[in-house]
């Protein structure tokens, strides 16, 4: 809408009517056919005015008569307003009579409508008085006249004529002596009217003779015909004249139908070169249809109508019907066009408003909306057919590259992010979601505008709001279809590679739709779809995880590193964190990070439960993974062959790998190394990885049911490996104490001389020394752990065998049974649990006290001489005692040189 019309000058500011008047302002209009309206002092005078710019109009004033303003209407603008007044006055004004207003000698100017512009009279009366005004340009103002005698007038003729107006207004510069020679003048006039014919006829004596003479002339000529030609002469020049005209017809008849026939052929081309464009007109519209200039063939056909519509020729009404008939075909075309479908918005509009234009039957704007929609649901279709059934017809063949884990070989989590070969080969199920989210992207857009240009009146119909919940049900429709065709698709058997895939272009087309202001229940739809395909995403991205670190024993080449406070550990743990940390940050950024308008992934409980299965699934994983390789090692022959000395020099699991390279280390180190993995993991890598996950913003661990118990299945793990491996070490040990300690028909009622411990007493230390040494070798903070079950076992075991001797004790038996205990309890003590120091005192209570004094004394120095002579075994269980310092030691004793 353009802003109202305003008048802020013109030029000249009064005048009669006629005059030529040259309008100046603002927003007068942007083409003549724009201006509808035109007043000056409140006549109309729209006929005359000539449209200029938008800043200029020029028109003749009408019949008005005072001050009054300057009125422009236009089409955009409506009626505006005006700064300036025109005055009209009326006035008499002849040739030598100076105005103000130019008396133009061009012809009348003729206007298309048939109408003529006013024009002034050239009529003037003379001055009453006599007297001159020419070169009196000093006029007394005007709206000084109209103030002093408001309505009165000055011409002579009016009924409201005023003397004092009169002589200010044509003598205002006249001397007093002249207006009273003007008076003198005036009373002659009016006295000389007053007399009678005869002083008129004397007046006048000439001009009355020479009308008489010339009547007498005009007497004698007429008598003289009547005797020439008779009483009636009119009847023979009448009968003359036609039988000349009858000659002439003869001798000029076929001149004058040729003349006849040139004429209406004349005429005949005269009207078809005038009406040339109405004639022309059914081919100008085949033409224009063919070339496609739709524009041009509805701007001619609105000027037809307009001008032949309530036409009565016969010819006329013939064209038009050949006219109309070519426009119904124009209508079909349009129509076809409007269902052909696609088409961009803009070129959807102008076929719209053409079809308006033509007054096409039924609501052009709705059937173009609802081709559109039903245009979007066969594509829609389409694509599900097209992918989704031809991979049912392969038998689930998809083709391409198919991203799955292999059972020998973990799916690196780096080749999650797909090269652009990998998405040229994706499966049929990726691609229909590729397909489908291009579709939406490229139609949904268009049918949106086009609606909403529909209901805010934007094609030039009338608004149906009735039509609002059919079009929200075509776009819900068709947004349902889709999700359901997406869910198919991702429903299929897609690992996370292309899970992944498929959200980010599910992710992009939600994003361009949330641009278009759609209503709110079809972005739920998606909305709602996408968080169960995050969901989904997340749990197959750790379910891939999971699969990768099940693999990991491939990986196992039991290479450790040692630390003191770990002892030593491979690197499997540190590839099961950087894998966890890798798959968490992933998922992460793919699923767990919330998009535009996307609903918190772990808002739901049942959100959270299926995130911690699935991170309980990944160190599940790595559980079972220790579980196979500590139950799966060798058990060479080469280990059970390295006697206890050579143990006790600290042999390091590499070394004798390096001695050995087609075997591997023996199983008691393996359990002994998986356990230290175990140990470390549930200590070190676990609360990391709990650090990790809440700063990437996961759900906190601790509200996971069961955790820090059975949770990880680690505890279990770590048990069960325990277990295997004290059967591994400490049943044997036990096994051989009874066997040993009754060698040789051993009684402890016989007498036999006491001087070192007992070959079972030996075995127990030299096995628990060995034990010890593997432990400490492979990881010293597991020696207290397992030599504590060691010692409980071999204790329980004592008590039993010393409770179950059936003869009585001799001397020597007592001194060799206490010697044996005494020795074998202290360098344990430090292992000895409640249970362990229970046992060993109800050994020690089925053991006679000494019979004497002296047997109590033997007893002490024979227990100083066997600890003396057995340090070294027993300086090897004490936990912080640096064995080779121990080994110097003895060997200085011993007199060698190092």
């Amino acid at each position: 809408m353009a802003p109202p019309p305003i008048v802020t000058g013109i030029s000249p500011k009064e005048g009669p009517p006629g005059t030529r008047i040259t309008i100046r302002g603002e927003f007068l209009g942007t083409r003549p056919q724009d201006l509808t309206g035109l007043t000056i002092c409140g006549c109309d005078c729209l006929l005359s005015a000539e449209w200029k710019s938008q800043n200029k109009i020029i028109a003749r004033s009408g019949p008005c008569k005072g001050r009054g303003d300057i009125i422009v209407t236009t089409q955009s603008g409506g009626q505006g307003t005006s700064t300036v007044q025109f005055r009209g006055y009326h006035e008499t004004i002849g040739p030598l009579k100076e105005s103000a207003v130019w008396v133009e000698e061009a012809p009348v100017q003729r206007f298309a409508w048939g109408r003529r512009a006013l024009s002034p009279t050239n009529y003037q009366q003379e001055d009453p008085l006599g007297l001159s005004v020419e070169g009196n340009e000093k006029k007394f103002p005007e709206d000084e006249l109209f103030e002093l005698f408001g309505e009165a007038s000055s011409e002579l003729t009016s009924e409201k004529f005023h003397p004092g107006m009169f002589l200010l207004q044509n003598h205002h510069a006249t001397s007093f002596d002249d207006l009273k020679a003007g008076l003198t003048y005036l009373r002659r006039k009016v006295n000389s009217q007053k007399e009678g014919q005869l002083s008129f006829l004397k007046a006048n004596v000439g001009s009355v003779m020479e009308q008489l003479d010339t009547l007498a002339f005009l007497k004698d000529q007429f008598e003289e015909d009547v005797k020439k030609y008779g009483e009636y002469p009119m009847k023979k020049l009448e009968s003359n004249i036609k039988e000349s005209m009858t000659e002439a017809n003869k001798l000029f008849e076929d001149v004058l139908s040729r003349k006849d026939r040139a004429d209406a052929t004349r005429n005949a081309l005269s009207v078809m070169q005038r009406y040339k464009f109405l004639f022309c007109m059914p081919v100008n519209i085949d033409r224009n249809i063919k070339n496609g200039n739709y524009d041009i063939v509805i701007n001619d056909y609105a000027r037809i109508r307009n001008l032949f519509k309530n036409t009565e020729v016969g010819v006329f009404k013939k064209v038009l019907r050949e006219i109309e008939y070519r426009i119904e075909y124009l209508k079909e075309i349009l129509r076809k066009k409007l269902e052909e479908v696609p088409f961009t918005v803009e070129e959807q509009k102008k076929i719209i408003r053409h079809l308006i234009s033509l007054e096409a039957d039924g609501d052009p704007a709705w059937d173009a909306i609802a081709s559109h929609a039903n245009y979007l649901e066969k594509n829609i279709k389409s694509c599900t057919v097209e992918f989704l059934d031809s991979e049912n017809r392969d038998d689930g063949q998809k083709g391409g590259l198919v991203l799955k884990s292999n059972p020998s070989t973990p799916v690196p989590m780096k080749s999650f992010k797909l090269t652009k070969s990998e998405e040229k080969n994706a499966p049929s199920s990726v691609r229909c979601v590729e397909a489908l989210c291009d579709i939406i992207m490229e139609q949904v857009p268009d049918l949106w505008r086009l609606g909403q240009s529909y209901f805010t009146g934007q094609l030039h119909v009338s608004v149906d709001s009735e039509k609002q919940d059919p079009f929200k049900k075509l776009i819900l429709m068709n947004i349902q279809c889709t999700v359901d065709a997406m869910k198919r698709a991702c429903g299929s058997e897609l690992n996370a590679p292309w899970l992944s895939h498929t959200l980010r272009c599910i992710r992009h087309m939600y994003a361009s739709l949330i641009h278009l202001d759609l209503p709110s229940d079809a972005l739920d739809i998606f909305g709602k779809f996408i968080f169960d395909l995050r969901s989904q995403c997340l749990l197959s991205l750790f379910k891939q995880a999971a699969e990768n670190i099940t693999l990991l024993n491939r990986k196992e080449n039991w290479e450790t590193d040692y630390s003191d406070e770990h002892g030593a550990k491979t690197r499997l743990p540190t590839l099961f964190e950087e894998m966890v940390k890798e798959v968490s940050k992933m998922a992460s950024n793919i699923a767990v990070t919330c998009g535009p308008r996307e609903t918190p992934l772990f808002a739901d409980l049942s959100q959270q439960s299926l995130y911690h299965g699935a991170v309980r699934s990944l160190f599940s994983s790595f559980a079972r993974c220790q579980q196979q390789l500590a139950f799966s090692g060798s058990e060479d022959t080469f280990d059970e062959e390295i006697s206890p000395s050579l143990r006790l020099t600290g042999l390091s699991v590499s070394q004798r790998a390096r001695d050995s390279k087609i075997h591997g280390p023996a199983w008691e180190e393996c359990l002994l190394i998986s356990l230290s993995n175990v140990r470390y993991t549930l200590r070190e890598v676990l609360p990391r990885v709990e650090e990790y996950l809440k700063s990437l913003g996961y759900p906190d661990m601790s509200t996971a049911i069961g955790y820090k118990s059975d949770w990880t299945e680690l505890e279990t793990l770590d048990a069960a490996i325990l277990e295997a491996y004290l059967e591994r070490r400490c049943d044997p040990l036990v096994g051989t104490i009874e066997p040993n300690m009754y060698s040789g028909d051993f009684d402890w009622n016989a007498d036999h001389m006491v001087t070192r411990m007992s070959p079972y007493a030996l075995k127990i230390l030299d096995g628990l020394t060995a034990v010890h040494a593997e432990v400490r070798r492979v990881s010293p903070p597991l020696i207290r752990r397992v030599l504590t079950h060691i010692v409980e076992t071999i204790s329980e075991e004592l008590a039993r065998l010393f409770s179950c001797v059936n003869s009585k004790f001799s001397a020597t038996g007592i001194m060799q049974a206490r010697v044996d205990i005494l020795t074998l309890k202290p360098p344990v003590e430090i292992y000895c649990t409640e249970k362990a120091n229970n046992f060993f005192t109800e050994a020690l209570r089925a053991i006679p006290e000494p019979e004497d004094e002296e047997c109590a004394q033997r007893i002490e120095e024979v227990l100083k001489d066997v600890r003396y002579r057995n340090r070294l075994q027993l300086s090897c269980l004490l936990e912080h005692v640096d064995i080779s310092e121990v080994v110097r030691q003895m060997d200085s004793e011993l007199g060698i040189i190092v």
